[in-house]
């Protein structure tokens, strides 16, 4: 956590020193500010001196991970990332229906009723994919 900490300062840092140059280097070149640019990398200072601050704090409070530990095995970090099928077609087909979804916002709402129907069905399908067939338990 504290590398992520150092990271996102360093990043506000970037977005502060660009903000001010993009906001002078505008007065310059034009005679008068341009908001847009200057405002929209004004807020990517505040996020990323929001995450800083947060993750700083939360190091304070928490243990040490085993990425700050120089001395860490790389087998200290291993957890459970959770239950993986690596045979199902489920989460390609959700995707194909949330690609229908919206791709019918583009072209008309009948393909929105197609995709909507067909991403209940896959949904539906990967969530009880372990309770029937040669899988269930």
């Amino acid at each position: 956590m504290k590398a992520s900490a150092w990271l996102f300062w360093g990043l506000a840092g970037f977005f502060l020193l660009q903000s001010v140059g993009y906001g002078l280097w505008t007065i310059v070149a034009q005679g008068s500010l341009e908001w847009t640019g200057t405002v929209a990398l004004a807020v990517c200072f505040v996020f990323g001196a929001l995450l800083a601050f947060y993750l700083t704090v939360t190091r304070s409070r928490a243990r040490d991970l085993p990425e700050d530990n120089p001395n860490a095995g790389i087998d200290e970090a291993d957890g459970e990332l959770g239950h993986f099928s690596p045979w199902s077609w489920w989460p390609f087909i959700v995707a194909s229906a949330c690609f229908l979804v919206f791709l019918g916002f583009v072209i008309g709402i009948w393909m929105v009723m197609i995709g909507s129907s067909l991403l209940a069905v896959s949904l539906v399908g990967w969530v009880y994919e372990y309770y029937r067939g040669f899988f269930a338990r």
